[in-house]
């Protein structure tokens, strides 16, 4: 079976030979995400050095984090609707220029509410080029290698946590701080040419209107999958928000081992990412509620690791790969759940995945502030673990439930049938 577009990538030469291979293309939009992955997460590394420069508190300073997560939420469904009747390469592209752009802003900003705004700026992509490169992703390739595509962009995004955020981390510590975010520009610039090199040109989407793909969000199941999202991974992000503290103060490491053992979770956050991907192209949801549970388990044992120089680590790799592996499942829920609004539906998961970064450190720093100690937080990420299981158990259900109602209205309708030939 050959990939969508075949005749575009023939002509642009983007596929690796190979009955297993997967198209080159793809690396493309995983360089960006490994851009837009570094830029998001090497902030929490330098807040105190930029904190210093521009002589602002901690917590004033933790507005760069949250004005990031803030554009996101904002420009992934808004900006994909405006850019609907645009091709989805022209948009990709677009949105690279945007997010250069806004990461050079944040290098030369002089004032603390200029670096907000740049940081603002260069959240407002995120969503739109991961919910596009997610449905251009699964167009390059068979149905049922769809999600293993998908998972092959999200890997830049969590080798970005693995390679990225710790060199520019260090490069913001040496050097000063506007050097890292000079660093992700460069990056953007890499991606922005390798993109327009190997991503091959799509059609424009025919007929669409914002009613139309607003008439997606009518099915409950689309909605089932961003309440999956909202517990499934906060409850990631009530362990990962902490893990610092947890492992100096509990497990007893010093503060220049954390970054090694931050970089581990990486590592299990790229593994779970790619065996999610090849799991979920052959059992989408067996895979979310595999993951989802095992998480869930992970979680509530770290409480315990947490005390063992020897086992926190290991704990914190395993939370990693669970805490991922459901992301390609989910991904390509949500790609067929919401057919006629591939675009929209895959970004605004973007949205949600930073409500639950926002849900997950909000409900683990309650329970510490309540005294319930460093580890608390992975009880709560356990118990929003479950929940979200629970959503998906329901979701599966659903799907489940016309195929039944198909069997007895057919086995209804051969019932006077077979009566009369009796009679």
């Amino acid at each position: 079976m050959r990939p969508t577009g075949e005749d575009d990538e023939n002509q642009s030469g983007t596929f690796v030979s190979g009955e297993t291979s997967l198209p080159i293309a793809l690396l493309a939009l995983a360089i960006a995400a490994f851009g837009i992955g570094t830029t998001e997460f090497v902030m929490m590394g330098l807040l105190p050095e930029v904190a210093t420069d521009l002589q602002v508190s901690i917590p004033d300073a933790g507005g760069y984090i949250s004005l990031y997560a803030l554009g996101v939420v904002i420009g992934a469904p808004l900006l994909t609707m405006l850019g609907m009747r645009f091709k989805r390469k022209t948009m990709l592209l677009s949105m690279l220029v945007l997010f250069t752009v806004g990461n050079l802003c944040s290098a030369f900003a002089p004032t603390h509410e200029l670096l907000l705004g740049a940081r603002f700026l260069a959240g407002l992509p995120h969503g739109v080029f991961f919910g596009i490169g997610a449905v251009v992703a699964a167009s390059l390739v068979a149905t049922d290698k769809r999600a293993q595509a998908i998972s092959m962009m999200f890997i830049g995004l969590t080798v970005a946590n693995i390679v990225g955020v710790p060199v520019g981390t260090l490069l913001g510590q040496a050097l000063g701080w506007r050097w890292a975010f000079g660093l992700v520009a460069v990056i953007g610039v890499v991606a922005l040419a390798a993109v327009a090199a190997l991503v091959p040109d799509q059609p424009k989407p025919a007929d669409v209107s914002v009613r139309g793909e607003l008439r997606a969000f009518r099915r409950p199941q689309v909605w089932l999958a961003f309440a999956v999202v909202v517990f499934g991974f906060a409850a990631t992000f009530s362990f990962y928000s902490y893990i610092k503290p947890v492992l100096t103060d509990v497990t007893g490491y010093s503060p220049t081992a954390v970054t090694p053992l931050l970089a581990l979770f990486g590592v299990g956050m790229t593994v779970g990412t790619a065996v999610g991907g090849r799991l979920a192209d052959k059992a989408p949801m067996k895979t979310l509620y595999v993951f989802l549970g095992a998480l869930a388990a992970c979680l509530a044992l770290f409480v315990v690791t947490a005390h063992s120089a020897v086992l926190a680590p290991i704990t914190v790799f395993l939370i990693g790969a669970t805490g991922f592996a459901a992301i390609p499942s989910i991904q390509a829920r949500i790609l067929d759940q919401a057919k006629e609004a591939p675009a929209l539906g895959s970004a605004s998961i973007q949205s949600t995945f930073n409500i639950a970064n926002s849900l997950g450190a909000y409900l683990g720093g309650l329970v510490i502030a309540a005294g319930l100690g460093l580890t608390a937080p992975s009880w709560v990420g356990a118990l929003l673990a479950v929940v979200g299981l629970g959503f998906a158990l329901v979701s599966g259900r659903l799907d489940r439930r016309p195929r039944r109602a198909g069997k007895t209205a057919s086995h209804r309708a051969a019932q006077p049938t077979e009566s009369a030939e009796v009679g």
